[in-house]
Order: structure tokens, then sequence, then C-alpha cells
């Protein structure tokens, strides 16, 4: 799929802005629009993450400049003076501001291929309930991941980035995450009728209890509980871990179940071992979704437990676990393996409205 977005600059998610000079006007949209696609492109097909921001980077410098100033730089020749700007970029932003589509663009976009047909799962998804924003370990501000989302199509999306003992993630402590919260609200103002989900993904503790405090779990929208430690621990212990967290009652999603990767940059881990009729029976008991996670290097959970989870009528949530704007076109991965195992749009729950998810009993 293509996308063409220019999208504002988000609040940094580490204290105020720093003071500088204020813009003297708007920015050429062509140059920043162009560079974002190219970021989005790449991303979606899972390119090295250097490139990536090479891109983004750029677009952030070019949105930045003072009005004029672009027109000046490329008719004297000093664009490549800028910090951020290099060869590539440079070539990228003098084509798109001649009213051209970047030679990289066109390249990479006869590289992907058209776009195909949407299944019928697809089609019926409103929204994403599990993505990641800069507040954690993802590569984009929350605005910008909701621009591409609502580009993409989306109602909706799930802001869920980790909870605080996740450190190598970044993850929110109950501060940040308030801070998080008015952010949101602010967003959802300016976006509306698109809407931020305020959500989530919070670690499952050794005892199954979650990595957040109740009370500001409980104003959330979505709730994804996932384990991201001690994944070899042996199945009975896991099994109880795991059940213990489905049955709270702030838990709308259990996210990638059984922890495998199976490559990519983070390389191979075999899934965690636990009951599986277990732990899908509390899910079916409680009303928690199971995630089908669309990240290439997980496609979780594996075809036999996607079947039984199916057999035990789970709830599921068909997800992205973005971490960059690009990857939330990933949604069609696990879309076409729901379809195989004979799920219905009826029985995932980001078919629903937003303010039906908002709304679900707790």
């Amino acid at each position: 799929m293509r996308i063409l977005v220019a999208v504002p600059a988000d609040p940094t998610p580490a204290g105020p802005t720093p003071a500088g000079p204020a813009p003297a006007g708007p920015a050429p949209t062509a140059p920043v629009t162009a560079l974002r696609e190219i970021a989005f492109q790449l991303e979606r097909a899972g390119a090295p993450t250097y490139r990536v921001r090479a891109f983004r980077r750029a677009a952030q410098v070019v949105a930045e400049l003072p009005a004029g100033q672009l027109e000046r730089r490329l008719g004297d020749g000093t664009l490549r003076t800028l910090n951020g700007i290099g060869e590539v970029t440079a070539e990228v932003i003098t084509q798109a501001a001649a009213g051209q589509q970047p030679a990289y663009l066109t390249r990479l976009l006869e590289e992907q291929g058209g776009p195909a047909a949407p299944s019928a799962m697809r089609a019926a998804l409103r929204g994403d309930c599990h993505t990641h924003s800069d507040w954690s370990d993802g590569g984009s501000p929350p605005g910008e991941m909701a621009e591409a989302a609502r580009a993409l199509g989306h109602e909706w999306i799930a802001l869920t980035d980790h909870s605080p003992r996740l450190t190598v993630a970044n993850g929110l402590s109950p501060e940040r995450l308030e801070a998080q919260l008015a952010l949101v609200s602010r967003l959802n103002s300016e976006l509306a009728p698109f809407r931020i989900l305020a959500g989530i993904e919070v670690d499952i503790l050794e005892d199954g209890s979650l990595d957040q405090r109740e009370d500001l779990l409980a104003r959330l929208d979505v709730v994804v509980a996932s384990v991201h430690s001690k994944l070899r621990m042996p199945a009975d212990p896991m099994t109880a871990r795991m059940v213990t967290a489905v049955r709270n009652p702030h838990v709308d999603v259990l996210g990638h179940c059984t922890g495998r990767l199976l490559g990519g940059r983070r390389g191979g881990r075999p899934e965690s071992e636990f009951d599986p009729d277990a732990v899908f029976g509390a899910c079916r008991e409680h009303g928690v979704a199971v995630e089908i996670n669309c990240r290439p290097e997980r496609r979780d959970p594996p075809g036999r437990l996607l079947a039984l989870a199916a057999e035990t009528g789970c709830l599921f949530s068909i997800d992205t676990d973005a971490h960059a704007p690009g990857q939330l076109d990933w949604l069609e991965n696990g879309c076409e393996r729901a379809e195989r195992h004979g799920i219905t749009p009826d029985r995932v729950i980001n078919t629903r409205a937003a303010g039906q998810l908002a709304g679900r009993a707790r």
C-alpha cells in the first residue's frame, strides 16, 4: 500500500521542547512528504533502522526550516551543509521540490509491487490494538503513528507503550504514563473523528501480577498483557503466571503468547512452554482476546496453537505490534492467518468501533 502523509511534529516525551526561534512560515510540504513516504516504505519492507532514520531526520530538518530558506539553499547549492542532509536525501528533496516523484521513491515502489487487494478480514478491521511510539522503544511520536494509521484507513489505534520494568525498552513509569494520557487527550482533540485509544503493553511479572499501578490500568482503553522476562520458565509456573494475568479484570489482550522469535535482528528464540488448554480456556472465560501478532519475526501464536485457540472459542486481536509508521501496514499478515484457521470478523475485537473497545466491561 502506498501512503502519502505530511505530519506535524509531536511534543517530545521527556519534558518540554527546548526553546528556540520559531519558523518564519510553513516549510514546503512536498519534500517532507516524499522523505516520510520513503521512510514509511522502508519500514514496511523491514529495512535497517539507520536507513529509515536518515530519511525521517532529513524530513524533520526540512520541516523546521524558516520560510524561503529551502528555496534559497536549493538555489545556491548549500542544502548539504545542513546537519542531517546527505547526498541521497538531498537528491530526494531537490526532485520533490521540483514537483517530481523522487527516483529513490519510484524504485522502492517498483520493488514492492502494486498493492494487493485486501482480504475480507483486513477490510473489516477498524484499528490496531498494539502499537508503540518513541515514548518507549518505537521510532516515531504518537501523533505521527496516528497520522499514518489514519492515512491507511484506520478509524483508531491503541497506543500501547511498554511498562516500567522493561527498562531496555524505556518502559513508562506511572508519571510518564500519566503525561502520555494528557498528550493522547490533546491529540484526539486535533485528530477527531480519528481516535487514539490510551493503552499499554504491560509486563506479566513472574507471579502473574501486572507491571503498572491498578488505578492507572483502570483509566486505559486497551491493556495488552505480555510476558517479556523469564521466558524459559517451566511449563507449570508459566501457565499459572499467564492464567493469573488473564484473570485480571483490566486485561483486554494476551500479547504474543509464546514469545517466540523466528529470526530477524534479534535472532531466533524458542516458544515458551505452558498449558495452552488452560491459558486459552481462561482467555475464553474472561473475554480476553488472544493476539495474532503480525510482526514477521513473531507470527505468534504458531499455527497449531492458533487452531487450538480458535477451537476453544477465544476472541482475537489482529495486531501489528508496530514500532514505526510503515509497520502499521503489516495487518494483512495476521488477517491471512486468521482466515486460514476459520476465524471470522465477529471474533476479532479490532473490527469494533473505538467506543466499543473503550467501553468494554472490565
